[in-house]
């Protein structure tokens, strides 16, 4: 059974969040003609081509300082992660080997490739997603971990 936490239920942030989520990469295609996936960007950085690193280098400068910009208006979220380093490590290596698949991330195809009815990224979504749904299901049903 899901207990939704309705005192802590935030339909209007989510709804500005996504908003500025959207506006965002729209903005970077339109004026860079680029998409906002941010483990391509990453990943560029790791055999740059001449012209290609200052902005990627600005964009994940802005995406680690947002938060501090978010810290400026007011107090931190609560965090509570549940998980150890070595899972934490491992998560990361398997999300990381699950983009050089997907040739992409959450945010190049789920944001960015949907909004460009991108087949390839329908089925990337879908397939992240999915994996989701069957880890969550897994590790908190049958494991009961």
């Amino acid at each position: 059974m899901i207990d939704i936490a309705w005192s802590h239920f935030t339909p209007w942030s989510a709804l500005a969040g996504g908003i500025l989520i959207g506006l965002a990469a729209a903005s970077f295609l339109l004026l860079n003609g680029r998409i906002a996936g941010i483990s391509g960007i990453l990943g560029g950085l790791l055999s740059p081509s001449r012209g290609d690193i200052a902005w990627r280098i600005a964009f994940l400068v802005g995406l680690i300082g947002a938060p501090a910009v978010w810290r400026l208006g007011g107090e931190w979220p609560a965090i509570r992660i549940e998980a150890g380093y070595p899972a934490l490590i491992i998560a990361g290596l398997l999300v990381g080997l699950g983009t050089r698949y997907a040739s992409g991330c959450t945010s190049g195809h789920g944001v960015c490739g949907l909004s460009r009815l991108s087949p390839r990224s329908l089925v990337a979504t879908l397939s992240f997603m999915a994996a989701g749904f069957i880890t969550v299901y897994i590790l908190r049903h049958a494991l009961g971990v």
